[in-house]
């Protein structure tokens, strides 16, 4: 991968990620939220658009424990612009408390964002994921389809939480 597409990735990332790790308003993290149980990979099946992830498909987020007790989170990518992979690594931890789905991210240094996971299959199948505002929604499974019944109720709570749903990307796999 180009260190120029990294560069351009990370720099989106930033401006993103200057935020605050906040909650969207009205936006409840899960309860009883088992990070162990979260970690792994998971594939992203639809999300807002947003610069930094923009013209990607096949996009998966692994999620990794580091020794120190903190995530390791790679995002990758497969730019159908350039024709290449784009992949960034960044860390996270719980933002209040490990038994909650709210996490802060982090892809550069001191800047963080937020990432509450508002919505987790009980059998960890799925989650539905929203950043510090309502401009960032993600669907994540652990395969790259779903019941067409969960995805009907992705859209079904994101757009009762305000989101709007009519933007969403859908993110192809398999290629």
């Amino acid at each position: 991968m180009k260190l120029a597409s990294l560069s351009s990735l990370g720099a989106a990332l930033l401006l993103w990620l200057s935020g605050c790790a906040s909650l969207p308003e009205g936006i409840e993290p899960v309860a009883d939220f088992d990070l162990d149980a979260y970690l792994g990979k998971w594939y992203e099946l639809a999300r807002l658009d947003h610069r930094f992830e923009r013209d990607l498909q096949e996009v998966t987020a692994e999620y990794r424990l580091n020794q120190d007790g903190t995530i390791k989170v790679i995002n990758r990518g497969y730019s159908t612009t350039s024709g290449e992979w784009k992949e960034i690594e960044g860390r996270a931890s719980p933002a209040r408390g490990a038994d909650e789905g709210f996490l802060k991210v982090s892809f550069f240094g001191p800047f963080y964002g937020g990432y509450c996971v508002f919505e987790l299959d009980p059998g960890g199948q799925y989650a539905f994921v929203a950043g510090s505002n309502r401009s960032y929604l993600w669907f994540l499974a652990r395969t790259p389809n779903v019941d067409q019944r969960v995805w009907d109720r992705f859209e079904a709570r994101a757009g009762a939480l305000g989101f709007d749903t009519d933007k969403l990307i859908r993110v192809e796999h398999g290629k």
